[in-house]
Parts: C-alpha cells; structure tokens; sequence
C-alpha cells in the first residue's frame, strides 16, 4: 500500500492551483502550518522535493511536483467518483456534471439535455452556463467544464469532440425584400446590398470566410454582438444578414416578420460539436451525457424541432 495519503495529494494540488499554501490553506479551510506539513511529509515519503518555497513570493514546482500534480489530479478526480459510485451501489449516475454552451446555441441545445438529464439520471447535479465561442473551449482546458457545445471554428489544440449535428448558414431578408420571392439568393448577388454582420466570435469569422470563398465583398453598413438585435434590425429593413443558428419561428421578439432563404451554390455547414479535454478521462455522468447528444443530434438540430417528440430513452 502507498505511504501518502489522498490528503497530501489534494494539499499539493491545492497549492500548485492557488500559488502559495497561505492561499491553499484558505481555500482548504485549514491553517497554513497543516498544509505545510503535509507537503513536507508527502516530500520526505516520496523522497523527493514537490515544490520551491519563495518567501513572500508563494511556491513553483519542480519538475517531479508537476508530474506528481498531474498525475494527482486524475487520482483525487477518481477517488470522487468513486465515491459518488458506491454511494449508490453502481446503479445509477450520481454527482456533479458542468456544461458549457455557446450562448446562441444554447435556446435550441441545453432544454434538451437538461430534460434528458433530469428524466434519466435525476440525481446528476447539472450545471449550465454559456459563453462565446472563444471562451468555452479555454474554461474547458483550465478544467472549470466537464463538456462544452460549440462550433468546429477556431478550436485550440487539446481537444476532443463528437459531432451533433451540420448547420448550414443562411440568408435572412426583411419579408418584403425583392430577394424574398426566390428559394435561394446568392451571395453574389447581395454583395450590393447593406449588410448587418453579427460581430460575435466566431460568426463574423464564418461569414467573412464565405464571401471569401465566393470571391465578393460584402457592403457592411452595421455591426452587432447581439444574435436577436441582427434580426430586429434585418427585419425593420436596415439590411440583410448571414446567419447559422435558425429559431423555428421566423419573426422577431417584436413580431415582426423574416424571410430566411437559402444560400445559392451552397455553402461549407458549420458543424456543432460536443467537447471536452483530450487528457482527461470524462465521468461516467459526462460519457453518458455525449453518447445521448451524439446519438440524437437530430433533436438538437433546430431544422428538425417540429418532429421533435419527448424525449424517454436512457
């Protein structure tokens, strides 16, 4: 049997993640001295030295601390969930589970799971929250998400991810525009025209992308960060926009109609993902969470919510 204790570990990473052991210690609700202590004991019982103490100045771990840090963390992690595990005996999911999803995603994505969630594995704490683009896959790396919902654009290295679904962007035009009439518009053919581009990470990105590949230049003559605000705007007659996410109904929050038209050729989809770390071992809460997402992509693609039924598989 190992002569450190799960105890010391958790010190050692409270400290490594707080900078200093004064700070651990506050986190830990314990006295600097017993944090101290544990440290010094983990060193003398691995023989080795964890960390570098700098007065006023916190700690840096040696090279053999942050091989014991990482390795730490997955063990403190599985301890946790086997103890949430027995708790139950094994027969069903238990404990916490942190979600991210990219903010104009989640109207369409979150009810679902949450839903599927709480009708299948009720005692799964879910948590939710939502962000840009940019942000989400940064806080799943830093370890402050489990999983996360976004688009396959601009992702850092050091990721996993299954597809959920393909959404192909799209043309929205105030309900009266001369375009309206057709079942397709190119872009070609609005690059004339005033443009309200959705200036939200990465939704400009994608559309610039698209009148690149087309080889036109858009005529942008407004600038939002507001998914809803864009289409206020397109349908008050301030311009056109290209846009991926598709509410089902084609009005605005003041009532006010839309004409969404298809892109002629056909452009590249976005593909919506489900993430999280390439080096970390998901929960059995998590792994259960992307193979239901996976498996019922169609649920969660806005195209298909009028054949949407309630959801009652495990």
């Amino acid at each position: 049997m190992p002569s450190y204790t799960l105890r010391q570990l958790e010190y050692l990473v409270a400290v490594a993640d707080a900078g200093s052991i004064s700070a651990a210690a506050g986190a830990l609700h314990v006295t600097p001295t017993a944090v101290a202590s544990a440290i010094t004991e983990l060193e003398r019982t691995l023989h080795t030295q964890l960390m570098v103490r700098r007065k006023a100045h916190g700690v840096v771990l040696t090279p053999t601390g942050t091989f014991l840090y990482n390795r730490a963390t997955t063990l403190l992690r599985d301890a946790d969930e086997l103890q949430l595990a027995t708790a139950s005996g094994g027969a069903e999911l238990v404990g916490p589970l942190v979600l991210g999803c990219y903010a104009t995603l989640a109207p369409t994505i979150v009810p679902t799971l949450m839903r599927w969630v709480a009708e299948q594995h009720p005692s799964v704490d879910l948590t939710v929250v939502t962000g840009s683009q940019a942000e989400l896959p940064h806080r799943l790396l830093a370890g402050s998400l489990d999983l996360a919902v976004g688009y396959d654009m601009g992702l850092p290295a050091g990721l996993d991810s299954v597809v959920l679904y393909e959404a192909p962007p799209y043309v929205l035009l105030p309900e009266n525009h001369p375009a309206a009439s057709a079942e397709s518009v190119s872009l070609a053919d609005l690059a004339a025209e005033p443009m309200i581009l959705l200036n939200f990470p990465p939704a400009q990105e994608h559309t610039l992308m698209l009148y690149a590949d087309a080889g036109v230049t858009p005529t942008i003559v407004q600038r939002t960060t507001d998914f809803e605000l864009t289409r206020s705007l397109v349908a008050h007659g301030f311009g056109y926009t290209i846009l991926i996410q598709r509410p089902a109904s084609p009005t605005t929050y003041d009532g006010m109609p839309l004409a969404v038209r298809e892109i002629s050729p056909s452009v590249r989809p976005a593909v919506v993902r489900m993430m999280w770390p390439h080096d970390v071992r998901l929960t059995d809460r998590a792994r259960a969470l992307v193979d239901f997402a996976q498996a019922n992509g169609h649920l969660l693609d806005p195209r298909t919510r009028q054949t949407r039924t309630a959801v009652n598989q495990t």
